[in-house]
């Protein structure tokens, strides 16, 4: 008689549901500066992932941006303390309403993450080592989850990396001491994806997965995602037997899972219909997307105020990302990288689609000249037709030049530096040969150096994702 939780990551809009409202990745929510939206989208979100019989969301991503390589870069809001709790307490109350003991039927529990310090890897690579001093941790690192938690997160995902040589999912310190003790907390702590056998295999600080479980509970984790080994409920029990776990620690982590569950109303009411939410995927929900992501776009560079473009002018648009609905979603977005993008999207428009609406089929034409191999890693290009775009510039007065990646997300989404890759830094110095105004929009998960291009450019746009 106990219902079950499902939990989904729903961080940009319910993103794994068709037709269901996408709004901008973190990091463009962030560069709104506007809570009222975050609180907003959120709302949707929760409305929307609850029509897809889900009532847990796994966000808001809380991570603090600090270094610019890490993959992970655009699911938070931003590299600053006070913004980035700022926002993901828009997010929370948006998400579970006002009430944390009475979740209701339009909003969703919420799960904290990356408790924390994930996002300043010293090798920039995804779920690797940090570094961080005790007062940075405290004062920067801890403080929104701080704020966040005492105003009634119902739950918290643990970094899947290290801090200072510990593996999180390991440091009683942090999850037990920091957050139950503390903050009296009593909420759940859930593992990230396989983090618990990662203590055995990737961090070789248990002897075999059932030590990992052991560590792991004992220094408080009270949900466990784990997708691969079946042995897990076997070995905590054995455990339990053992007394190598104490029974109060199952049932205090017991508690505050079934706690969750009766605050989400789920003894009362374990699913429903989608007829329930006539709003899902509405027009008003829509119109709210767009004002986020209208929002969300920077202007960095407009040279004698060239944009906006004026009606009746000839474009030519080109870059990997001109003509792509995958590389302005990004990850996260119907599925895990975001290759799927095309298959569900097909009613939204690219930037070169969009243009083309704006300023006549006649007046814009398209010719990538870079490409990205959409059935390879994120980073991979097709051989590039510099060219052929290059010569589709006669004839036009301005040259809107897309740029910046593919889409990818966590590990598969590493690189080793922040350059522009090789095929688009070429083509923009060939298009800037051409004398013809150049507008350089970059639509990216990361910020990439252009300095070499950028310069000779009339106008800079940030699109984020």
């Amino acid at each position: 008689g106990i219902p079950v939780l499902f939990g989904i990551d729903a961080i940009h809009g319910t993103n794994y549901t068709a037709g269901a409202t996408l709004f901008p990745q973190g990091v463009g929510m962030g560069a709104t500066f506007n809570t009222a939206l975050m609180e907003e989208g959120s709302r949707i979100s929760a409305y929307e992932t609850r029509a897809s019989n889900i009532p847990y969301t796994f966000a808001p991503t809380m991570d603090l941006i600090r270094d610019q390589r890490w993959s992970r870069h655009w699911e938070s809001y931003s590299e600053d303390t006070y913004l980035t709790a700022q926002m993901a307490l828009a997010s929370l109350k948006g998400f579970q309403g006002d009430d944390y003991n009475n979740i209701g039927k339009n909003h969703v529990a919420v799960s904290l993450k990356h408790y924390m310090g994930y996002g300043v890897p010293v090798s920039g690579k995804d779920r690797t080592p940090a570094i961080i001093s005790e007062s940075d941790l405290r004062e920067k690192f801890f403080e929104p989850f701080r704020q966040a938690i005492e105003a009634g997160a119902l739950s918290v995902m643990i970094n899947s990396g290290h801090i200072n040589g510990v593996s999180t999912h390991a440091d009683h310190r942090l999850l037990t001491e920091w957050v139950k003790e503390d903050l009296n907390y009593d909420g759940v702590l859930i593992t990230d994806w396989n983090d618990v056998e990662n203590l055995a295999f990737r961090d070789h600080i248990a002897s075999d997965f059932k030590d990992a479980i052991r560590i792991s509970i004992n220094a408080g984790i009270d949900l466990v995602m784990v997708p691969y080994n079946k042995n897990f409920c076997n070995d905590l029990i054995a455990l339990v037997k053992e007394g190598k776990v104490k029974q109060e620690r199952i049932d205090d982590a017991v508690r505050r899972v079934l706690r969750m569950k009766f605050r989400l109303g789920l003894f009362e009411k374990p699913y429903w219909d989608k007829a329930e939410y006539p709003e899902f995927g509405s027009a008003a929900h829509e119109a709210e997307a767009k004002k986020a992501a209208d929002e969300s776009i920077t202007l960095l560079k407009n040279e004698n105020n060239i944009l906006p473009i004026k009606q009746g002018a000839r474009i030519l648009v080109t870059g990997p990302n001109a003509n792509s609905m995958r590389t302005l979603n990004g990850g996260w977005s119907y599925s895990w990288q975001g290759e799927k993008t095309e298959l569900f999207a097909e009613k939204y428009n690219t930037i070169f689609e969009a243009l083309k609406n704006k300023f006549g089929e006649g007046n814009v034409k398209h010719v990538p000249g870079v490409e990205y191999k959409m059935d390879g890693q994120y980073f991979e290009e097709n051989p590039p037709q510099i060219g052929v775009a290059v010569s589709a510039a006669s004839g036009v007065d301005y040259i809107v030049l897309c740029v910046g990646e593919n889409s990818y997300c966590e590990t598969p989404g590493n690189l080793d530096e922040l350059t522009l890759s090789e095929n688009q830094t070429a083509l923009a110095k060939a298009l800037l040969k051409t004398g013809k105004p150049v507008i350089l929009v970059l639509n990216e998960g990361r910020p990439r150096l252009i300095r070499s291009i950028e310069p000779e450019t009339n106008a800079v746009i940030q699109l984020y994702l």
